[in-house]
């Protein structure tokens, strides 16, 4: 018999097992074991940081890092697999992305070990942004409840300031008596944040908010 057609299938392999993949696609698509679990990626991806180390072990070029790979032909990456999700995902669309679970700075951790600065940079941005908030602390109220006459009412109101505001009237009756006409009383419930700290320095209220929290003390 003469030589078989060049479009003839490939024979098969040990029972079980696939058969290879054409040339081709074996040159495109990279099978990666990181700690045990398996990724599979392009080489385009995989190389989109040049001087990344995923780039240097499976570049088109020719690896310039040596690495064992195991009996599928997958390199071996001795890392935590939880942690290159992140890792693939940022390379395949530019974005990062860290699922609840999983801390950021396991992520930089992988990021700086494969070497991919720009990687490096936003998760270093979004745990001092996350450090920045968590310094802050969160907004706090105090209130005050301050006892005055209808005629000061108006007054009270108006010369408010220092983050004052008004949250509620309260009226209790009258219980001043002045010639023939009683005086209404009212509790004045007002409120302020408590986000005027600079640097851990706490700033002194002014003279019209001192007035205020002494009126309230006295209640």
């Amino acid at each position: 018999p003469g030589p078989p057609s060049p479009r003839a299938a490939a024979p098969p392999g040990p029972a079980g097992t696939p058969n290879p993949p054409p040339a081709a696609a074996a040159s495109k698509w990279v099978r990666l074991n990181v700690g045990g679990t398996y990724f599979v990626s392009t080489r385009q991806t995989l190389c989109r940081e040049p001087k990344s180390f995923l780039c240097r072990l499976c570049c088109q070029d020719g690896p310039e890092l040596g690495s064992d790979k195991d009996e599928t032909g997958a390199y071996l990456i001795d890392r935590d697999p939880t942690y290159f999700g992140p890792i693939l995902n940022y390379l395949r669309h530019g974005k990062l992305i860290i699922n609840k679970e999983l801390a950021e700075e396991g992520v930089l951790e992988e990021a700086e070990f494969y070497n991919i600065a720009s990687l490096v940079r936003l998760v270093k941005e979004r745990i001092r942004d996350n450090e920045n908030r968590t310094s802050q602390g969160p907004v706090k109220h105090v209130y005050r409840v301050l006892q005055c006459q209808e005629e000061e009412l108006t007054q009270m109101v108006s010369t408010m300031s220092d983050g004052w505001k008004f949250e509620q009237l309260i009226s209790i009756g009258s219980s001043y008596n002045y010639g023939n006409e009683d005086q209404a009383e009212f509790l004045c419930v007002v409120s302020r944040e408590l986000n005027n700290s600079t640097n851990g320095i706490v700033k002194e209220p002014s003279e019209k908010a001192k007035i205020l929290q002494e009126r309230g003390s006295r209640m």
